[in-house]
């Protein structure tokens, strides 16, 4: 490629960019990070280099930005700061960090968006594409950087890739063979501003496909089923809600294949592991998913049948004095924490709370009367979600300063036969390095571990 990177943002996708660079022979590049006090030796160390790479910290003038060919920017980095506004009025193009590991993978690409159900949606794809075709690879926000595996593709591989709305912001030329978006509610929209803006940037990730190509859809989303009439590949609907024609529903706890009005029976959602609606919906995306793909029925059923939940998704974590602990951290927003007060079997007591993302919690809220026995607040948006509450008459809610206080007073407020749910429709930041370390916290708290 022979051409002058700029790499904006020296974390994990960062690292994992300039990783690949190295492994290409592209060694012509820079690192950007806005922290004045960064570690360089350590981030070297990281990358796996002895060279001398040059870095810029702090604040970068426009001087210095001349030259260069691209700017590959992690996704934690938003356009509009400083750095990128300055990089933009320079005419450098930037690439996501999926933009510039696409342009390396040799086999085709499954790219899987959406607010809510990517992990759970991808992790099972992953599963039965890999069953079919040994050479997958698993990448995006699920596992490592798609920049740390993409050196692995081989030809007629196939890569499963979950892309969040940060990665489809400054994506160009990337065109998977089959695409998917899930739902769209409200998330991001400190960062997006509006729900139009965040709707076009899912929508982007069919954008490069053409009649070749699948992209798979919800059509129980208004936005989404409308989108489908736009789309220039073919479309493949899923629906919990609608007896389809043509794709896949749910209906009477049985999921459908249908074909021209003439319905097969795919699966009783008895004999699966997953519970909840909003698993069968991932279950039907990630069918429709991998039927576009070219893989039997027969192998997507026969996995289907034996995968368990993700990590962090509501997971069930133990059953202690009665009261079973489920870990819902990944429920990031009011959507995906709704799904998962759903999904309790019982009266809940529940722990919600964290980084305000500019969300509304009515909808959420309302959903607590007669389901949540008694709600514990943390995090930055405690008093935002107490003032919805307040708003319609819910008042069994308390503060806690830490997890451990709030695990501690649920385990007081729980009764036998109830359950204990983290799910807190927020951002794990400020309190947290991420969801992970929330819900890792979590689990070692319920046991008796920390």
């Amino acid at each position: 490629m022979s051409k002058r990177f700029l790499i904006v943002g020296a974390g994990r996708s960062g690292i994992c960019s300039a990783q690949l660079l190295e492994k290409l022979g592209e060694t012509d590049y820079v690192i950007f990070d806005g922290n004045k006090e960064l570690d360089k030796a350590a981030v070297l160390e990281k990358i796996g280099t002895k060279r001398e790479v040059p870095f810029i910290l702090g604040e970068a003038d426009e001087a210095s930005l001349k030259g260069f060919d691209v700017c590959a920017v992690s996704p934690g980095v938003p356009l509009e700061t400083d750095i990128m506004k300055k990089v933009i009025a320079c005419g450098i193009p930037v690439w996501s960090e999926i933009e510039l590991a696409y342009l390396y993978d040799k086999g085709e690409v499954i790219g899987i968006t959406g607010t809510n159900g990517k992990t759970t949606t991808t992790s099972l794809v992953y599963e039965i594409v890999k069953a079919y075709n040994k050479n997958t690879l698993l990448v995006g926000n699920i596992e490592i950087p798609y920049t740390g595996r993409v050196h692995d593709s081989v030809e007629g591989g196939a890569t499963v890739a979950e892309i969040s709305s940060f990665q489809l912001e400054t994506m160009l030329t990337f065109k998977p063979r089959v695409s998917a978006i899930l739902n769209i509610t409200p998330d991001h929209l400190d960062r997006h501003k509006t729900m139009e803006n965040y709707a076009d940037v899912k929508k982007s990730i069919a954008k490069n496909q053409d009649k070749n190509d699948f992209c798979v859809l919800n059509y129980d989303d208004a936005v989404l089923r409308e989108f489908g009439k736009e789309c220039k590949c073919k479309v493949v609907y899923f629906s919990s809600k609608e007896k389809l024609a043509d794709g896949l529903y749910y209906a009477d706890g049985k999921i459908y294949i249908a074909r021209d009005g003439e319905s097969e029976l795919f699966v009783d959602t008895w004999e699966v592991n997953l519970v909840g609606v909003h698993n069968f919906e991932n279950i039907m995306a990630a069918v429709g998913i991998t039927m576009s793909f070219g893989v039997p029925v027969d192998i997507i059923r026969e996995v289907v049948k034996k995968f368990v939940a993700v990590e962090h998704r509501i997971e069930y974590v133990a059953t202690i004095d009665g009261v079973k602990y489920y870990n819902d951290s990944k429920g990031t927003n009011t959507d995906a924490a709704i799904k998962a007060i759903d999904a309790m079997p019982s009266t809940t007591v529940l722990i919600a709370g964290g980084y305000d993302k500019n969300s509304e919690y009515d909808e959420w809220v309302s959903r607590f009367p007669g389901k949540v026995r008694k709600l514990v607040l943390i995090g930055q948006t405690r008093e935002k979600i107490a003032a919805t509450c307040d708003k319609i008459g819910f008042t069994d809610y308390v503060f806690a300063e830490s997890l451990e206080e709030a695990v501690k007073l649920c385990k007081e407020s729980a009764k036998e036969g109830d359950c204990c749910l983290l799910s807190p429709a927020c951002a794990s930041w400020g309190m947290f390095k991420n969801y992970q370390q929330r819900g890792d916290m979590f689990k070692a708290l319920v046991r008796g571990e920390q």
